[in-house]
């Protein structure tokens, strides 16, 4: 597939690591129209085979995952793709804020979230 919209070479990836479809859809159309690539996978184990194609440059990683915890998966990220940021999503866990920013997650989201809150949580983390 050839591109000739230079300015989608420089367009960023994020990767949603989610297993809730209806938070999936949720997340692409609040970054709809900004220049990103999102795409996203339902599993910890989905999300590491991408790592291996291509890294993205900002994941959004669900805590309670089928095949496991976020939590774990931060020091995965962290070890093999340090320049990955790496944005926390949790409903019903607000105790692992701490926890995950002491395991090198660059940010924290609280479930529920709005685009203002998503874009500012995002936007540091491109630049």
């Amino acid at each position: 597939m050839t591109n000739t919209n230079t300015s989608t070479a420089a367009k960023q990836k994020i990767l949603i690591v989610e297993d809730e479809g209806e938070m999936c859809l949720l997340i692409n159309l609040l970054l709809d129209g900004k220049e990103m690539e999102v795409e996203h996978v339902q599993s910890l184990s989905e999300a590491v085979e991408y790592f291996q194609q291509q890294p993205p440059a900002i994941v959004l990683l669900d805590n309670r995952l089928p095949d496991g915890y976020g939590l774990d998966f931060i020091s995965y990220i962290k070890e093999k793709y340090p320049a990955t940021k790496i944005i926390m999503i949790s409903g019903m866990d607000a105790a692992a804020k701490d926890v995950a920013i002491e395991n090198g997650a660059d940010t924290f989201l609280e479930k529920p979230f709005n685009k203002t809150t998503l874009y500012s949580a995002i936007e540091p983390l491109l630049n």
